[in-house]
């Protein structure tokens, strides 16, 4: 079973995230800023992060590039999930290490296509 590390400030967008993934057989833990969720990429190495972009402190493209960075953690996709939706938001997050970028609302096919491109690759 697949593990999947959702990093979210919004109660709310972990919820429907972790709805969709549980359903459909992932495991998942959550963390609530991009600091908790540095901590917790290293100390669990999930499969796959899904990444919110607008947090208080350590914000998304700041955490992924951490992220990228870190031994630990530098094979671990990420995959950006974020209400930015400007081309100059996607090249950036790019630059961090992300290896995807989907917007919110997410639906639950280009969720789950996202993240099977990169666990089965």
């Amino acid at each position: 079973m697949a593990r999947i590390l959702i990093i979210d400030d919004s109660p709310t967008e972990i919820h429907v995230l972790r709805t969709m993934l549980e359903k459909n057989g992932y495991s998942v833990s959550t963390a609530a800023s991009g600091e908790e969720g540095v901590e917790t990429a290293r100390a669990q190495v999930p499969d796959l992060v899904l990444m919110d972009v607008v947090m208080p402190g350590l914000n998304g493209f700041q955490a992924t590039r951490e992220l990228s960075r870190q031994e630990e953690t530098a094979n671990v996709p990420v995959v950006v999930v974020s209400t930015k939706d400007q081309a100059t938001d996607r090249v950036w997050a790019m630059r961090q290490g992300a290896r995807d970028y989907i917007t919110k609302p997410v639906t639950e096919d280009i969720l789950l296509q996202t993240i099977e491109k990169y666990l089965s690759a």
